[in-house]
């Protein structure tokens, strides 16, 4: 069974991230460090390392027709990256890491398509079919934010990280959330 349209996009961004590699012209290694839906990590963990999570509440979507079971909408996306920090300057690894995760997911706004004679966008390549028909659930737009580094702080983090928020503009169909 194939999995549901944002579990194939989380991949998608993960596999994204996975590829952020010194050997691929990056300042730091991500490689093997991608992580979906973790929260908590621990001094065995490695890093630099990225988790893929959503916020706590969801954006609303925008009501679809009447007779239709399509809505769309921003779905937020948030990259939490962990990394060990400078004793003098703690958060520059953090800026670091977080420049490599945007140069790295800014190339996905150039992915086109297959087969499309018009060779539309296609973010992480989960929007449209090999013969470049659209999907019914795909991504219209993508955003990357600004995002923010943090110094550890007590009972929040031991290392220095980073957040960076992706706005995904979403077409899903309910009747068919892996379509």
């Amino acid at each position: 069974m194939s999995d549901p349209f944002r579990l194939k996009t989380q991949k998608a961004i993960a596999a994204a991230i996975d590829e952020v590699s010194v050997a691929t012209g990056y300042s730091l290694d991500f490689t093997g460090k991608v992580f979906r839906g973790r929260l908590i990590f621990g001094e065995g963990d490695p890093v630099p390392m990225a988790s893929i999570i959503e916020p706590p509440l969801p954006n609303e979507m925008r009501p679809s027709p009447f007779v239709s079971t399509t809505e769309d909408g921003w779905w937020d996306i948030i990259v939490q990256g962990f990394v060990r920090d400078d004793r003098d300057n703690p958060t520059d690894p953090a800026h670091v890491a977080m420049a490599d995760v945007k140069k790295r997911l800014a190339q996905e706004n150039d992915r086109k398509a297959p087969g499309s004679a018009f060779r539309q966008k296609d973010p992480f390549g989960v929007s449209y079919h090999d013969d470049g028909t659209p999907r019914k659930n795909r991504i219209e737009q993508f955003k990357i934010g600004a995002g923010v580094v943090r110094p550890p702080e007590e009972a929040v983090s031991t290392k220095a990280y980073f957040w960076l928020t992706l706005k995904l503009k979403i077409v899903e169909d309910n009747s068919d959330p892996f379509g």
